[in-house]
């Protein structure tokens, strides 16, 4: 049996190992797929090994924090600085983004129109992958932090005035995942419309507060579970890759 999981910190919101468990399944294949919650990265290394991981997905919070341990990156997870997949080849682990694929395909989802200006909620892994889809896409946009040095904007910067001319926001922050269901991103939701379009990268819940908000002043709103698909799948081909 061929060993595979999901690395992070605090993982009871995961879809991962449903969605794997009924993958192999599905095409007969023996393998397992199980939550490993670390508390700390720099034990990844010895994990591998006690599991005999042949690959595992990185989740928050170590997307980025998990690349010293790595022997070698791909050259798009390199461009973006971020892993949330990792193959184990020879004993050696080598990092790739799926989560770009995920987020490429959402972006086909939504369309936006030319010309149009995108807010990045957040910095983190997730966020540096978006930023490299919308460099490829050449899509012009603004990083929206608390720390104003890790971004374009604070996010007492973030004027109404902003938020109109920005009529795609992307989030990439957890606030809002499950279990905090009721927390979303601190920005002035008066100052959405119609004509905006909200991207969220969680999953669950299936609507976010951030895109309940959005709904009410009749916003699109787009939800992260063709992203966590794409994402997967993606990860499953580099696992079986011959």
């Amino acid at each position: 049996m061929r060993h595979f999981g999901l690395i992070g910190r605090s993982l009871g919101h995961s879809f991962s190992k449903k969605f794997f468990t009924a993958k192999f399944q599905a095409e007969e294949i023996v393998a397992d797929y199980e939550l490993i919650e670390l508390e700390d990265i720099s034990k990844i290394r010895a994990e591998v090994a006690t599991r005999l991981l042949s690959g595992f997905n990185v989740t928050i919070p170590y997307k980025e924090a998990i690349l010293p341990y790595l022997d070698e990156l791909t050259t798009e997870a390199e461009a973006i600085g971020a892993v949330n997949c990792v193959v184990v080849k020879e004993d050696k682990l080598v990092g790739h983004n799926t989560d770009a694929q995920g987020i490429e395909a959402t972006m086909q989802w939504i369309e936006p129109k030319a010309g149009t200006k995108v807010l990045v909620l957040g910095t983190g892994g997730a966020s540096k992958a978006v930023q490299y889809i919308l460099r490829k896409l050449d899509i012009e946009y603004r990083v929206v932090s608390r720390n104003k040095s890790r971004g374009d904007l604070s996010y007492e910067e973030l004027t109404s005035e902003i938020i109109a001319e920005h009529k795609l926001i992307i989030n990439t922050t957890p606030l809002g995942m499950s279990p905090d269901t009721e927390s979303c991103p601190a920005i002035d939701y008066s100052a959405l419309s119609e004509e905006h379009s909200l991207f969220e990268l969680i999953y669950n819940p299936a609507k976010t507060e951030f895109m309940r908000r959005g709904e009410e002043r009749g916003a699109r709103t787009f939800g992260g579970m063709l992203m966590l698909q794409t994402q997967a799948i993606a990860s499953w081909h580099f696992w079986n890759r011959k």
